[in-house]
């Protein structure tokens, strides 16, 4: 039958005449992957070598001069039957071919061209989902998470030595065995040490013990103040000494550890005018040694403070800056038998209900009088340091320049177990195991996934913060989310995420299918946070907080992690709800609308415009054809707009660090402006209803820009407002 098709094709044609070529290639600018379908023929090349293709008349239609035309009608019937007879012999061979086809295999080597060829188009394979997840929890193995804990355990690795490095190559080494493409960034980062003077705490008049903790940007300076107990340093705690008539303005603040962090302590402090702040960790919250020093940062932010905004390449010239989030006040920890020193021989008023719950011994927790004086001398150094990030890639099939980024901090002041080797440990066994999937289990992840091992991690974020400042334009467009495995146990009672609204439904069904999550909480019943940040972070006081069970939770976390990976990368639309701010959103409206009425309307709108939006999209995934690859990434573009939008385009980066205005702080926040209506309302002379106004308009434009970028084209967009 193909020799009889082939007979009448050189009838009509001379040769076979074309078969269809298609090529599956990249656009070169990360925009698009497409499939381009190229026509080809034998006889192209033969036409233009002839010049036939060069003889075009007005119609635009080729004129080929011919002896065909001058044949005599005879002629035209002879061929008209010579076509017939062939087609009727073709059709009969074909009629026996296909009898005999249950009889007789017929094989050849020789190549058939069709006159049509079928067109394929060549599909990305994957598992499916209870593939990948039973692949995960089989090849996330104990035994190879005890064996990174064992070869990434280090007793001093701080940022920017020779042990940081060492554990960097490390790191990088093994993404190099796992066939990763790897690569690192270099950045030269301003930090704290401790200087040749030790920083020094007297207590009317007297040196209080000593300590080897410090907290890296605090101001460098010596003040004095008279003592105020202040429980745990909240905005709550603050507003309660202000309704007992107690003024903080030039108090040298003691506060205890925990709850929040200690840069939130120290802003809170001097935001009323304390002279200095001393952080202690009180013995009903931790369970360490008396002369066990605290280290921390003071930084309200993230990354370099002194380069705000942007990075700290060693290339990069830029005036001289720092970011607002550094404390103008001293700021110092001291220890439990310091603590105690300080704390027993306080006089004053006794402290509200609550704040007498502490351990520290023989101590009231009165709050402190006039002749209670303390002097906090600190003498910290300012110096620069390389720090090095470590990056692996594995690169999806389908979507490769839209990725996902998991990281660890590597760095830490001491041992620093917990604080970053279990993330360490994690991250590299995260990657062994999705590579070892794809190689030979046959996953393909349809996006990128990149494994980042950061440094500085202990002075506030900074080698990740500088790398995210470094390539923002990039990344703002194609990372979609980010998985932090710092601090993945901390000896708790019961699994605790800190999220997105838009992961929260992606991590409840997670956690639903990691079998060990059920039964933890009813292991553990410890009360007492673990000592990060201490020289007692080490792998055996984890595993006293952890009942000997911490290969157990870190495969359990380690499966948390790797699922809402494989999700994120394997389905082909991101499962990010975007109608989980919805909610959020309506929260915050409707405690701004109990408070205010003028101006509401507005604000209302733009939550409207949001809803709709959300609504609109969700419906248009339930009638989506999900095969349909480039309908699927137009939604996903759409998706991943949501968080960039929410950053406010108006804060500046050296005045507000964190600039997303639900999940944020600053005056830009919606939660700034619920606390601004009760300044108001309360009377206080620092609230500014101008500056309210102000806030509120862009806080309302700011929800508005990002149901205009959620509904997708311009001409879908909703300019009710």
């Amino acid at each position: 039958m193909d020799q009889a098709r082939t007979t009448i094709s050189k009838i009509f044609n001379g040769e076979p005449r074309s078969y269809t070529r298609f090529n599956l290639t990249q656009n070169m600018e990360g925009d698009n992957s497409h499939v381009e379908m190229k026509l080809s023929s034998d006889m192209d090349d033969e036409v233009e070598a002839n010049g036939v293709g060069e003889n075009i008349n007005q119609h635009n239609r080729p004129y080929y001069p011919s002896k065909l035309n001058q044949r005599s009608p005879k002629t035209v019937c002879g061929f008209v039957i010579g076509i017939l007879f062939l087609f009727i012999i073709g059709y009969l061979i074909g009629y026996l071919s296909n009898r005999s086809t249950d009889k007789t295999e017929i094989k050849s080597n020789c190549p058939v061209f069709n006159e049509i060829a079928p067109v394929r188009v060549e599909t990305v394979y994957s598992l499916d989902w209870s593939d990948l997840r039973a692949l995960l929890k089989k090849k996330l193995t104990t035994s190879n998470i005890n064996t990174s804990l064992k070869e990434f355990s280090s007793a001093n690795h701080q940022a920017g030595s020779t042990e940081d490095e060492a554990l960097a190559n490390k790191i990088m080494g093994k993404f190099k065995t796992f066939g990763m493409s790897t690569w690192t960034d270099e950045h030269y980062v301003k930090i704290h040490e401790p200087g040749s003077s030790n920083n020094r705490v007297l207590f009317r008049g007297n040196i209080v013990g000593t300590t080897e903790g410090y907290l890296a940007y605090s101001a460098v300076k010596t003040v004095q103040g008279a003592a105020l107990y202040a429980h745990y340093g909240r905005t709550e705690d603050f507003r309660r000494l202000r309704e007992l008539n107690i003024d903080v303005n030039g108090k040298a603040v003691l506060v205890r550890a925990g709850l929040l962090s200690f840069s939130e302590k120290v802003a809170n402090a001097a935001s009323l005018n304390a002279s200095a702040v001393l952080i202690y960790p009180d013995p009903v919250n931790y369970n360490i040694k008396d002369d066990t020093a605290l280290f921390g940062h003071v930084h309200l932010g993230t990354g370099d403070p002194f380069t705000p905004g942007f990075p700290s390449f060693n290339h990069t010239q830029f005036p001289p800056a720092q970011s607002s989030g550094l404390p103008s006040i001293p700021a110092q920890t001291i220890t439990i038998k310091q603590a105690t020193e300080i704390m027993s021989k306080l006089g004053g008023q006794t402290s509200p209900d609550g704040w007498s719950d502490g351990m520290l011994r023989g101590t009231m927790y009165s709050l402190g009088d006039d002749g209670d004086i303390i002097t906090v001398e600190v003498n910290n150094v300012l110096i620069q340091k390389k720090i090095h990030n470590v990056f692996g890639v594995i690169k999806g099939y389908m979507d490769a320049d839209r990725y996902m980024v998991i990281g660890a901090q590597r760095d830490a002041w001491g041992p620093g177990f917990a604080r970053s080797t279990v993330g360490t440990s994690l991250l590299v066994e995260l990657a062994r195991t999705i590579t070892d999937m794809i190689k030979n289990d046959g996953f393909k992840p349809k996006r990128s996934i990149v494994f980042a091992s950061w440094s500085a991690g202990e002075f506030g974020s900074v080698g990740a913060t500088e790398w995210l400042e470094g390539y923002l334009t990039s990344l703002s467009l194609k990372m979609f989310s980010y998985i932090s495995l710092d601090e993945v146990i901390s000896g708790f009672d019961s699994f605790k995420a800190t999220a997105s609204p838009l992961l929260y439904e992606l991590l409840e069904s997670t956690m639903k299918q990691v079998m060990y999550l059920k039964y933890v909480a009813d292991v553990f019943q410890s009360t007492k946070s673990y000592p990060f940040g201490t020289i007692e972070d080490t792998d055996q006081n984890l595993e006293l907080y952890t009942f000997y069970n911490t290969l157990k939770l870190a495969k359990t976390a380690g499966e948390v992690v790797g699922l809402v990976t494989l999700r994120l990368v394997h389905d082909h639309l991101l499962k990010l709800n975007v109608a989980k701010y919805t909610s959020v959103i309506r929260n915050y409206v409707s405690q701004i609308r109990s408070k205010v009425e003028s101006c509401q309307m507005w604000l209302l709108s733009a939550q409207g415009s949001y809803d709709r939006a959300a609504s609109t999209l969700v419906s248009a995934i339930r009638n989506s054809d999900l095969e349909d690859m480039e309908q699927c990434r137009i939604i996903n573009n759409r998706i991943m707009r949501v968080e960039g939008s929410l950053l406010s385009p108006y804060a500046s980066l050296r005045e507000s660090l964190f600039r997303h205005i639900l999940l944020g702080s600053g005056p830009h926040t919606l939660a700034a402006l619920v606390d601004h209506l009760e300044a108001i309302k309360g009377g206080l002379e620092s609230a500014d209803i101008d500056q309210f106004k102000n806030q509120f308009a862009l806080a309302t434009w700011t929800i508005q820009g990002c149901a205009n970028a959620l509904a997708g084209e311009v001409w879908d967009m909703d300019n009710e407002i």
